[in-house]
């Protein structure tokens, strides 16, 4: 079942023309893994799918329903069923691990604090960091920062999880954890998640299905099996990591020579 559809998607940066006509399906329980060269545009896809920008033509359906930034009541309604965690974590400095997993229950429901302290705790424990909740995010490694952005990410029940580069800097161990996590809360919650990365290994080693963002439009989608035993070279350059192949290692350039004469 779709859960997300984006539809003839085109976006630009002022001198930068991201994407041309871009389709891509998200299935229900799913883990879609978005991947793609640095700069192509990957977290600018997220951005768009939480309604913070606009893409320039094209649709974005969520759950049965388009993504209107000017309808302000009803964005704000279907980003309370999507979780975000930001690549530096995002925590808020001056609030401890367990009032920013609280912030967003405050926020957005009239609960009592013994229900409050409950779903804290309960989110907590599922990272493993309910001894943690009396610490302020300076005390945390990054690892654990990246566990509490996800025990708050997750702290609505939200239908669609996104996780923006999640394993970016992080030692081998934080980042078997964090792959762990996805997974396990993906499958456990009956979660539809969407991560961002260009992290070859981990996207694969938890995704579902995988897209290829790059050249303005899809390199390349398909299961780990299909991706990998692709013979478009565009594809294979990726997710073998080659220096050589159509992405080209120079940026384009007049020749050297003509450089040199005019020195």
């Amino acid at each position: 079942m779709t859960f997300l559809h984006l539809k003839d998607i085109e976006f630009s940066f002022p001198g930068k023309k991201l994407f041309e006509e871009l389709d891509l399906s998200v299935w229900k329980g799913q883990i879609t893994v978005i991947m793609g060269p640095s700069g192509c545009g990957k977290s600018s896809l997220l951005s768009m799918i939480g309604g913070r920008l606009v893409p320039s033509a094209g649709s974005i359906e969520f759950d049965g329903e388009l993504v209107k930034p000017a309808d302000k009541k009803k964005l704000y309604c279907q980003r309370r069923k999507m979780g975000m965690l930001f690549q530096s974590s995002a925590l808020l400095t001056d609030l401890s691990v367990f009032e920013n997993v609280a912030f967003p229950v405050r926020e957005h429901t009239d609960l009592p604090e013994d229900i409050i302290r409950l779903i804290v705790l309960i989110k907590l424990e599922m990272v493993g960091l309910r001894g943690a909740a009396n610490l302020m995010p300076s005390e945390l490694s990054g690892g654990m920062a990246r566990r509490v952005a996800l025990a708050r990410a997750i702290a609505l029940d939200p239908d669609l999880v996104m996780y923006d580069e999640p394993f970016t800097g992080l030692d081998p161990i934080s980042m078997g954890v964090i792959v762990k996590l996805i997974r396990e809360l993906n499958d456990a919650l009956n979660l539809t998640s969407i991560v961002v990365t260009h992290d070859i290994v981990e996207g694969c080693s938890i995704a579902d299905y995988i897209y290829i963002v790059g050249n303005r439009n899809l390199i390349g989608h398909g299961t780990v099996e299909q991706l990998t035993d692709s013979n478009d070279p565009l594809v294979k350059q990726f997710m073998a990591g080659l220096p050589d192949g159509p992405v080209a290692y120079h940026y384009p350039a007049s020749p050297f020579e003509n450089e040199l004469s005019r020195s």
